[in-house]
């Protein structure tokens, strides 16, 4: 399984006592693929240094980056079919990298319910969750 990840689910998995830390031991293990672009990763490294510091951005992104089952990817077409346009990166990575899930908790992805092309499987943290446990 190939997924896309928005940056508010990776940052809420990283913490060893998250509910939603099986997510981030199931990429550590190999248990499914995850996409990303170098505009992502800048984003990642962004909001983790935002809401923990330097060192701990650094210390994720160095572990993310030298795990052989992401696999950086470049977007070769910008859809902008989103109303925030801020997060049209991962509609468009999540296309070009044939993935199988965007997996968000931000309501502006539940437009992509009325949008038949290209259609994109937007699922929640808590369905994430639910998939990878079964």
């Amino acid at each position: 399984m190939k997924i896309v990840l928005d940056t508010n689910v990776l940052l809420v998995s990283i913490g060893s006592k998250s509910k939603y830390r099986p997510i981030f031991d199931k990429l550590i293990n190999g248990e499914f693929e995850l996409s990303i672009s170098h505009e992502i990763l800048l984003e990642y490294e962004e909001i983790i240094t935002r809401k923990t510091n330097y060192i701990v951005a650094n210390n994720v992104l160095d572990l993310i980056t030298s795990l052989p089952n992401v696999k950086m990817e470049a977007p070769y077409y910008n859809w902008n079919i989103l109303s925030d346009r801020d997060v049209n990166k991962f509609v468009d990575l999540f296309v070009s990298s044939s993935s199988d899930y965007l997996v968000s908790n931000d309501k502006v992805f539940n437009e992509l319910k009325i949008i038949e092309f290209p259609k994109v499987n937007h699922i929640t943290i808590h369905e994430f969750i639910q998939l990878i446990n079964n």
